[in-house]
C-alpha cells in the first residue's frame, strides 16, 4: 500500500498544487483547529480543576483542627497492640471551640476503656471530619483531578474534529463519485 501512495509529504494541503482541492484545504484547517481547540481546552481545563482541588483542599487543612475526644462506653472487641492499626468505631464526646459538647462516632481502638483519650478532627462548627489531606496527598490528588478534567475536556474538540472531518470524506467520496459517473469510462471500455 506505502508504494502505491507514494512518499509522505507533510503539509502537502497547504502547498500550491493544480491537484489540490478546496475540501483539502478545508480538512486541513479542521484538523489544524480540532488539534489547536484540544490541547487548549485540556490544557486550561485541567489546570484550572487542579487548581480548584488544591484551593479547596488547602481550605480545610487551614480550617480543620484537632480535638481531643473522650471515648463514652468501653470499645467493642479486645485490646490489641497499637502497632496491628486495627480500629473499631465507638462513641466520643468532644467540646467545641465554642466550648459547646458534641458526640459522635469515631475510630478508636479496640477495648478503648470509658475516657480514654482519642484525636477527632473538627471543622469551624465543630462537626466531626476526616482527617485533612496533606500537602503531598493535595498535590497528588490536584494532579490527578486536573489530569481526568483535562482530558475529558481535551475529548470534546477532538471528537468534533474527527467527526467533521469524518464528513468532509463522505462529503469529498460523494464528489468522486458524481465526478466518475459522469466523466466515467467513456465509449465503454475500462482500462486499466
Amino acid at each position: 500500500m506505502k508504494a502505491f501512495r507514494g512518499p509522505k509529504v507533510w503539509l502537502w494541503r497547504w502547498r500550491r498544487n493544480p491537484l489540490r482541492r478546496r475540501a483539502d484545504v478545508l480538512e486541513a484547517w479542521v484538523v489544524l483547529a480540532a488539534w489547536l481547540l484540544t490541547v487548549l481546552v485540556g490544557v486550561s481545563a485541567g489546570l484550572a480543576a487542579a487548581r480548584s482541588v488544591e484551593q479547596g483542599l488547602a481550605r480545610e487543612r487551614a480550617a480543620w483542627q484537632p480535638s481531643v475526644a473522650r471515648v463514652v462506653a468501653r470499645a467493642p472487641g479486645r485490646s490489641a497492640s497499637e502497632a496491628s492499626g486495627e480500629r473499631v468505631w465507638a462513641q466520643v464526646r468532644w467540646a467545641g471551640a465554642d466550648g459547646s459538647v458534641h458526640t459522635g462516632q469515631a475510630r478508636v481502638a479496640p477495648g478503648s476503656a470509658a475516657g480514654s483519650p482519642v484525636t477527632v478532627w473538627t471543622d469551624p462548627r465543630g462537626h466531626l471530619v476526616s482527617r485533612p489531606a496533606t500537602v503531598s496527598e493535595a498535590t497528588f490528588r490536584a494532579a490527578l483531578m486536573g489530569g481526568l478534567v483535562g482530558l475529558s475536556a481535551a475529548a470534546v474538540p477532538f471528537v468534533g474534529g474527527l467527526a467533521l472531518r469524518g464528513r468532509l470524506e463522505r462529503r469529498r467520496m460523494d464528489d468522486w463519485d458524481a465526478e466518475w459517473a459522469r466523466l466515467g469510462p467513456q465509449g465503454g471500455r475500462m482500462t486499466w
